[in-house]
Parts: C-alpha cells; sequence; structure tokens
C-alpha cells in the first residue's frame, strides 16, 4: 500500500515539476488560489483546482478501468491504479503543450484555452482516480450507466463533455461547434 501511494504521488510530482518547465502556473495566470470555477468562459476556466471539465477525468479514470481490465486482469488493482495515474498524468503534460493547446482553441469550445494550471491538472488526475477507484468497487452496469449520466449532464451543463471534446479534436464539427457557441 505504501509503495503505491508513493508511485502515485512520484507520478503526479514528476507530471507538476514538467508542467512547471512547461512555463505552466501553479494557480494559473491571475496566481489567486480557489478551489472552484464553474463558468468555463472565464480565464478561470482550468485553472482552479476544480472546474466542470474535471468531471471529464472522472471519465477517463472509469476507461482505463475498463480497459487495464480487459488487458491486465492479471494485475492486481493497485498495480493497474498506478499505470492508470502515469497515463493520466503523461495526458495532462501533453494536453498542456502547445500541439494540444492550439486544436483545443481552434477546434472546440475552449476558445480562450491556454493550458491548466499546475494545481487544475493535479485535480484533474484525483478525479481520474476516483473514476478508477468508483470502476473498481461499483458494479458494471452502475459504472456505465454512471458514465453515460455524466456525459448526458456535462452536455447539457456547459455543452460538452468527453466524447464532444473527442470528436471535435479528431474530426471537428461546425455544427457541433455553432451549438456548443450558443
Amino acid at each position: 500500500m505504501k509503495r503505491t501511494i508513493a508511485l502515485l504521488a512520484l507520478s503526479m510530482i514528476v507530471a507538476a515539476c514538467i508542467e512547471f518547465s512547461l512555463g505552466r502556473k501553479v494557480w494559473g495566470a491571475s496566481g489567486t488560489p480557489c478551489l472552484w470555477s464553474s463558468d468555463i468562459r472565464s480565464a478561470h476556466n482550468s485553472q482552479f483546482l476544480l472546474d466542470p471539465y474535471t468531471v471529464t477525468h472522472v471519465s477517463h479514470g472509469v476507461l482505463l478501468y475498463g480497459i487495464l481490465n480487459l488487458a491486465g486482469k492479471v494485475l492486481p488493482v493497485s498495480t493497474r491504479l498506478v499505470v492508470t495515474v502515469v497515463l493520466e498524468s503523461g495526458w495532462e503534460v501533453l494536453e498542456n503543450t502547445n500541439m494540444v493547446i492550439e486544436p483545443y482553441r481552434a477546434e472546440t469550445i475552449s476558445l480562450n484555452y491556454y493550458g491548466d494550471s499546475i494545481v487544475n491538472s493535479m485535480g484533474d488526475i484525483l478525479a481520474c482516480m476516483l473514476g478508477f477507484t468508483l470502476a473498481s468497487r461499483l458494479p458494471k452496469r452502475a459504472t456505465i450507466l454512471g458514465t453515460i449520466a455524466l456525459e448526458i449532464i456535462l452536455a447539457i451543463w456547459i455543452r460538452d463533455n468527453l466524447a464532444l471534446n473527442i470528436v471535435m479534436l479528431l474530426r471537428p464539427s461546425r455544427a457541433i461547434r455553432a451549438w456548443q457557441l450558443k
């Protein structure tokens, strides 16, 4: 257990250090510490600990649990959790490079997205861990229905979710973008 916690913390620390070296701010451009930003179109989105997009990272954890459960059932759940956090930490670093930021700004609803703060990235990794943990403990049906519910709630609430984000990054749609900007 101690080894698992140490590996989880190490993965997050490495991601935070890399993001810092990429010029990411700890609390975002304003430097104002806060726990929650609900307005995805504000300058505070992706700058505080949590925001509506944090919910999509819960889904990341659920999906990674499912993939790793299929691919590596022989591995203990704690090992799969470490792999999940390493992958999510890697995504957080990649997400904060210009290679990903520019397409986000050009093709998605995130017109004012300039990258996450380090604190927001850590909140996203923790949300991924939550999703993984829920998926590992809840019945499969509840996990699937819960993930679908999260996607529907986000689509209604902020006109975006994990599925729409992926679609807009891989195959942008003018119709989706117009709907999102309403």
